[in-house]
């Protein structure tokens, strides 16, 4: 199934950024990879303490362009999802009807099914944003996003990500999702946000790993079979939107009624 054309994008607006990147670079190219590196001898003396002032900026840029944006909902999956894929299209209507229901959507900003999300969010004429990262293979934002924020640093985004939303959809994706996954999954399991909706989004993709958390994980005792209840599993963007507006977002909306 490919995804609906003929659709005219919105306009473009300037995407706030921090400094000029390095493109198509190694993977010491990025400001998380510098500052992770120990530098010799005592020359963090000379560079670690200004870098505390750059990701200062970050939360502070990051806080002041979202702090206004109302109920929202992030929605996480691959870069890589194709147009042509259902995921796209699964993607595209969980943007839509997350502004149908009357919140903003978050994504990473970059293409496949954030790009889908974004889409669907903007040609239901809502709230569009998109939170980029500073990567070696730099993909850039989205053409779908309505107010995007770029970020050097993965740990100022995803605070971004929690801060501002009040629940996750997340699409079938790779390394990048299942961190984003297990990070909200923790963050609930340890009670740092409340009343943080989870839901995944295609039972099929999702239920080995489910599956794999529950014979052996729990099996050995290292998390409680308890944790699982943090998140759940649907096939349908329908399903999706319905289970995250039960949470926060939900009354937040209701509550500007």
């Amino acid at each position: 199934m490919s995804a609906p054309t003929g659709s005219s994008r919105p306009d473009h607006p300037e995407v706030r950024r921090f400094g000029n990147w390095r493109q198509n670079g190694s993977g010491m190219d990025t400001a998380d990879a510098r500052l992770l590196e120990t530098p010799p001898g005592t020359a963090f003396t000379h560079t670690d303490p200004w870098r505390v002032m750059r990701i200062q900026s970050e939360f502070v840029q990051g806080f002041d362009a979202l702090a206004e944006i109302g109920p929202a909902i992030s929605v996480f999956g691959s870069a890589r999802t194709k147009a042509e894929s259902h995921h796209y299209v699964t993607g595209m209507e969980v943007g839509r009807r997350l502004v149908e229901a009357g919140v903003a959507v978050i994504t990473g900003g970059g293409p496949g099914s954030m790009e889908a999300a974004n889409r669907g969010a903007a040609e239901a004429g809502g709230l569009s944003i998109g939170l980029g990262i500073e990567l070696p293979f730099e993909q850039g934002m989205n053409e779908w996003v309505g107010l995007g924020v770029d970020f050097r640093y993965f740990f100022a985004r995803k605070t971004m990500f929690v801060k501002y939303a009040q629940g996750f959809v997340v699409l079938p994706g790779g390394l990048g999702t299942l961190d984003e996954l297990f990070e909200a999954m923790v963050l609930v399991q340890t009670s740092k946000v409340s009343q943080f909706p989870i839901v995944l989004v295609d039972r099929t993709f999702w239920a080995p790993l489910m599956d794999w958390i529950r014979d052996v994980m729990v099996e050995q005792g290292l998390v409680s079979a308890g944790d699982l209840d943090i998140i759940q599993l649907v096939d349908t963007a329908e399903e999706a939107v319905k289970l995250v507006m039960e949470g926060k977002a939900g009354s937040r909306v209701a509550a500007r009624s």
